[in-house]
């Protein structure tokens, strides 16, 4: 598996609320469902990378 880039993001904290109940609806999250948004923003823009993320399940332990 590649690894993954790593960056600080600033939030306003609305915001990020909704993308977590958006997150939690969805069963990823927030960080899987930003970069969901980001992947299918690049895709509708036709700007994506050869991977695409399109609905990947997130890493589950149980």
């Amino acid at each position: 598996m590649a690894k993954k880039k790593s960056f600080v993001l600033r939030i306003d904290p609305d915001v990020y609320d909704a993308l977590e109940k958006w997150a939690a609806q969805e069963f990823r999250s927030a960080n899987g469902q930003i970069e969901w948004i980001i992947a299918k923003a690049l895709r509708d823009a036709r700007r994506t990378v050869e991977k695409s993320i399109q609905d990947e399940p997130e890493d589950e332990t149980d």
